[in-house]
């Protein structure tokens, strides 16, 4: 009876199922969360940068327009002082063309500067350090969001430029280009400023400095300053802007020159950029 017993019980035992042993069901769940974490989507540069300029667009707008006006008067009436000075010709036109970019200066270069002051001093950088974005997507939907303030206030002080000196509207659909490549290379500055300074009071004063840079060495006219004072006009990124929206106030615009300060622009815009995300990088992980 005894071994009858013992057979039934080690019958019983050997048809417990094998999957259900403690430690096999540990490994099973396991390889479960692995192939579930390996089959999850890594997040990709351009929906995140979309992802967070609209962010950004729609957190700034009610805060960022009173400046665009201010930032768009100061412009103008940089242009009516210097109406008294400046009768046409070259001069007329670097007036118009720098109080044009100076707009794009205020608030891609100053305004950005103190923002990226602002949020790594309060460790607003750990906010997005714990999101599943890529720094560059980061920096370049930011910059991109205060560049995008800065195309009617361009726009009118371009054009308020050329009537009050009498230079023709024909060419200023190059804005279009202007823009978007002069707010990049002072985004991407502004940005930097921003991120490497050790404090958000430093990071202002930068970007006011970068700003006054802007208006002084962008507005007045190039002929009239002295040689080292011309060459510190050169390494302004906003410089090249201006010179392309200058040419096309002439009568017949030499278009070579005009792409050839695009382009320079332009990969003074990769370069900003690319220093602005490494900051970005930098700051984050400290």
């Amino acid at each position: 009876m005894g071994d009858s017993r013992s057979a039934e019980e080690q019958l019983d035992v050997s048809v417990v199922p094998a999957e259900i042993l403690p430690g096999q069901a540990l490994a099973a769940e396991g390889r479960v969360e692995r192939e579930a974490a390996e089959l999850g989507p890594r997040a990709r540069l351009w929906p995140s940068l979309c992802a967070v300029y609209r962010a950004q667009l729609s957190r700034a707008r009610v805060a960022r327009i009173p400046l665009l006006f201010v930032a768009t008067f100061q412009s103008i009436g940089i242009m009516v002082l210097m109406r008294g000075v400046v009768d046409g010709g070259a001069e007329a036109h670097a007036v118009v063309a720098g109080s044009a970019v100076l707009v794009v200066a205020f608030v891609a270069l100053n305004l950005l500067a103190q923002y990226f002051g602002q949020l790594r001093s309060s460790g607003g950088l750990d906010h997005y350090a714990t999101l599943p974005v890529p720094p560059a997507a980061v920096v370049l939907g930011a910059a991109g969001a205060y560049a995008s303030f800065t195309v009617p206030g361009t726009v009118v002080t371009a054009v308020f430029g050329c009537v009050l000196f009498g230079l023709p509207l024909t060419h200023l659909w190059v804005l279009a280009a202007v823009i978007p490549l002069a707010g990049a290379a002072l985004a991407g500055l502004g940005a930097a400023l921003g991120l490497l300074a050790p404090r958000p009071e430093l990071a202002t004063v930068l970007g006011q400095l970068g700003m006054s840079a802007a208006l002084l060495l962008g507005v007045l006219p190039a002929g009239r300053m002295p040689g080292f004072i011309q060459f510190a006009r050169d390494l302004l990124p906003s410089t090249y802007g201006v010179e392309a929206l200058a040419r096309t106030f002439g009568s017949n615009p030499d278009w070579a020159f005009v792409l050839g300060d695009l382009a320079v622009c332009a990969g003074v815009g990769v370069v900003s950029l690319a220093v602005a995300t490494w900051a970005y990088r930098r700051a984050a992980v400290r």
